[in-house]
């Protein structure tokens, strides 16, 4: 059963690899076997350093997301390098926080080019890409609590995130057939640079622990068996699904 996590020889494309949560799956799947592309607005030198340590290839693409005309060089540059994709990690996400009366279209709009649009038309090349090769893959979306809650001062960011959930269903649906699983992840609360404003709250931290079981943030790591997993032939009958790693946070 445990080979059923081998993924030597295959290839991921993460993109928001450059910290946080995504450094943190890019790093589990180069130990569990996968080279990576690094798709980041930075140059992801730690995410680097530690792939590479691993003793795994890493191919670092810089891309602005919010610009969809640089996903075929994404594609392209990949297929260059090493001849194939095998694995999709949608994880690159921006939050803009502010009262919904006082929310502007432009924090609007570049939340939602990000969290939703790039991930669905990445997606739809990664996808092409699958189906020329004939052997199925995996596409793995970053959801958030938020996919199923409302949330405050986060208007775009839950409307993104909601959209990510219904996404992963839509596509699973249509290209289940092709041997492709769309499946997600939904973090909680996690200790990232995106909730560095929240941690730094005394009253909303406080408010935050108090409703995880597990009394305490994620960490990035905390990720990392759930993406494996969902990017093994262990979840291959796994369609649609998106995975809670909330600490409890939804059983509460």
């Amino acid at each position: 059963m445990l080979n059923a996590f081998n993924l030597e020889g295959k290839v991921a494309i993460v993109t928001g690899s450059s910290t946080g949560l995504g450094q943190g799956m890019a790093i589990a799947l180069a130990e569990a076997g996968c080279d990576i592309v690094g798709v980041n607005s930075s140059i992801p030198t730690e995410t680097e350093q530690k792939v590479t340590a691993l003793g795994r290839r890493f191919l670092t693409v810089q891309a602005d997301l919010k610009d969809q005309f640089v996903i075929p060089g994404i594609i392209e540059k990949t297929l260059e390098a090493f001849g194939r994709i095998d694995i999709l990690v949608n994880n690159a996400g921006i939050i803009r926080r502010n009262d919904a009366i006082e929310f502007t279209e432009l924090d609007w709009d570049e939340v939602m080019d990000i969290n939703l649009k790039s991930l669905f038309f990445l997606s739809q090349a990664v996808a092409k890409q699958f189906i020329a090769q004939g052997e199925g893959g995996k596409i793995i979306n970053v959801a958030s609590m938020l996919s199923y809650q409302g949330g405050i001062r986060v208007p775009s960011y839950t409307a993104s995130k909601s959209g990510v959930l219904g996404l992963t269903r839509l596509m699973a649906n249509e290209w289940a057939a092709h041997g492709i699983n769309v499946n997600g992840i939904a973090p909680g609360y996690m200790a990232t640079n995106n909730t560095a404003a929240l941690q730094a709250d005394e009253k909303r931290n406080a408010e935050i622990l108090g409703r995880i079981p597990a009394g305490r943030w994620g960490t990035p790591e905390d990720l990392g068996g759930s993406c494996v997993f969902l990017a093994s032939s262990a979840s291959n009958y796994m369609h649609g699904h998106t995975m809670a790693v909330d600490g409890g946070w939804l059983a509460r």
